[in-house]
């Protein structure tokens, strides 16, 4: 309910800015076209007498023009002290500007005196600003006068002005000028209205933006290519230890940032340490050009280098703890296992079982062993030396020196290796992702001949593919989602760090190692980049 009443009157607000503006902008249109009658009622009483009009009825004609004067201004006054009285007169007003006009031409010698012409202007007024029926109703009473004045003046004799021809296209220009005023009103009130719409998105989107801004918590600083300040987050003001009022030049309130940006090294980060307040931050600048040279802006990011820090020291303890918890769980079992038969070991005399049990004993021992020794290589693992290393040719000395220790493991390997592929990778990192690869494949393959496939590739410009898989049962698929957790294994042997081991050492050296969907057996994917 709160989240509804907080929309409710942010809505309301919208419609009723929008109402605002488009009654704004009628009220401007109406006031135009009040002054624009003050302006022909004035021009006919000055140039009257020089273009003759009003010769047939002099009375008439300056009768219909003080009347026409005076009401004209009046409406003028009463619009201008009310845009509302305006928009309710405007059928009324229209309407006196037909009458008056048809008035003047009566008193000028009919329509051939030019009058008709401005009551086109007219009509064309009332289509602009005026709605629906309005429009045909001013052009159907200015056709009533221009055939009232013929008629009469056929009726009296006075057939040097009666042309019920050219009177007639008159009468239809009316409705083709009322129709066409009409449309391009509609046309132009829907313009109006979609621009107003979308300035208000607009505006609001900006607001968005500015809060999303100001909540950040890295700092954010928008400056002109002067250097005055547009823009600048609370965030910013506390690493920089200085007040950002938005106008001001960046090297009156705070040097070090004026420094900063005009110091042209766009992109980064670029680590600064901030004399004010000592923090050290990473700087990110970048240029956005205007339309034309000089008009546009820089936006500069500033990291705080001490936050960053402390998150991921945050994250690798959480990740230590979790690992220290795992690890002294899995080490409980062999200690166990070995102390217990350390026990009976004292208590047994046969040599057949004594041997057994130094042989749990031993087994045990090295598991513990193995376990102790991988995560100490994950210890390490930000300790590399990347080098650019011929992928292809690497694969196949690893095939080698394994087949070296198992003489039978180059019967079972089947190697497609890409020639010339190069790739970015730590030597020791990469033997050590292939050995958990392939020694869990040779695990589990069938041992029939090119049962594990060892595949070098490249699928782009920039990386190189490494594709180990076997033809064995494959993962089961509630594992598969566990297969790089640390200590999971399927094997009782294994220490279950192999996997998760591999995937942190792909990880360190920028690359991907994923376990792909593919029908029998395991298929591992290593991507490796081509560059550093």
């Amino acid at each position: 309910m709160c989240a509804g009443a907080d929309r409710m009157p942010e809505q309301a607000m919208d419609t009723s800015f929008l109402a605002g503006e488009a009654g704004n902008s009628r009220a401007v249109s109406i006031r135009y076209f009040n002054l624009y009658r003050i302006v022909v009622a004035s021009a006919f009483a000055l140039f009257g007498g020089v273009f003759n009009f009003g010769q047939n009825a002099p009375g008439v004609f300056v009768f219909s023009l003080v009347v026409y004067w005076v009401l004209a201004f009046s409406f003028f006054l009463l619009h201008a002290g009310s845009p509302r009285y305006g928009e309710r007169t405007l059928g009324l007003q229209s309407a006196l500007d037909i009458i008056m006009l048809a008035l003047f031409m009566y008193a000028s010698g009919g329509f051939r005196s030019g009058v008709p012409f401005l009551m086109m202007t007219s009509i064309a007024g009332t289509g602009l600003v005026g709605y629906g029926a309005m429009v045909l109703g001013t052009a159907s009473l200015a056709t009533i006068a221009v055939l009232m004045d013929q008629t009469f003046r056929f009726f009296t004799g006075d057939d040097q002005h009666v042309d019920f021809s050219q009177s007639g296209i008159i009468c239809v220009g009316f409705f083709a000028v009322a129709v066409v005023a009409r449309m391009l009103s509609r046309r132009a009130l829907a313009n109006e209205a979609l621009a107003r719409a979308r300035g208000f998105d607009l505006m609001r989107q900006l607001r968005v933006n500015a809060r999303i801004i100001e909540d950040m918590q890295d700092g954010v600083v928008v400056l002109g290519m002067e250097g005055s300040i547009r823009q600048a987050n609370p965030s910013a003001e506390e690493l920089f230890g200085a007040t950002l009022p938005v106008g001001r030049h960046a090297g009156t309130c705070c040097p070090q940032l004026a420094q900063i940006a005009f110091s042209k090294t766009e992109g980064g980060p670029e680590q600064v340490h901030l004399a004010q307040t000592g923090k050290t931050v990473a700087v990110r600048r970048v240029e956005i050009p205007g339309e034309t040279t000089g008009d546009g802006d820089i936006l500069i990011y500033l990291e705080d280098v001490d936050r960053v820090q402390a998150r991921v020291q945050q994250i690798k303890l959480a990740a230590l703890g979790r690992l220290t918890a795992n690890m002294a769980h899995e080490i409980r079992n062999p200690l166990s296992a070995v102390s217990h038969a350390a026990e009976l070991m004292l208590e047994e005399k046969r040599q057949a079982v004594q041997e057994r049990l130094v042989r749990i004993i031993r087994d045990n021992s090295a598991r513990i062993e193995r376990m102790i020794r991988d995560v100490l290589e994950l210890g390490r693992r930000d300790r590399l030396t990347a080098e650019q290393l011929d992928l292809a040719q690497f694969c196949r000395n690893f095939v080698d020196e394994y087949a070296v220790h198992e003489a039978e493991f180059a019967r079972l390997v089947s190697l497609q290796l890409a020639h010339g592929a190069q790739g970015w990778f730590d030597r020791v990192h990469l033997y050590q992702i292939l050995s958990n690869l392939v020694g869990n494949a040779r695990r589990y393959c069938s041992g029939t001949p090119e049962s594990i496939h060892l595949i070098v590739s490249q699928p782009d410009e920039r990386h190189v593919l490494i594709t180990v898989k076997d033809d064995g049962p494959g993962i089961p698929e509630a594992d598969r989602i566990k297969v790089f957790e640390p200590f999971f294994t399927s094997d009782p042997k294994g220490t279950g760090l192999g996997l998760f081991m591999a995937r942190e050492l792909a990880e360190a050296n920028g690359a991907n190692l994923a376990l792909m969907d593919a029908p029998g057996g395991a298929e591992f994917h290593l991507l490796i980049r081509r560059t550093a």
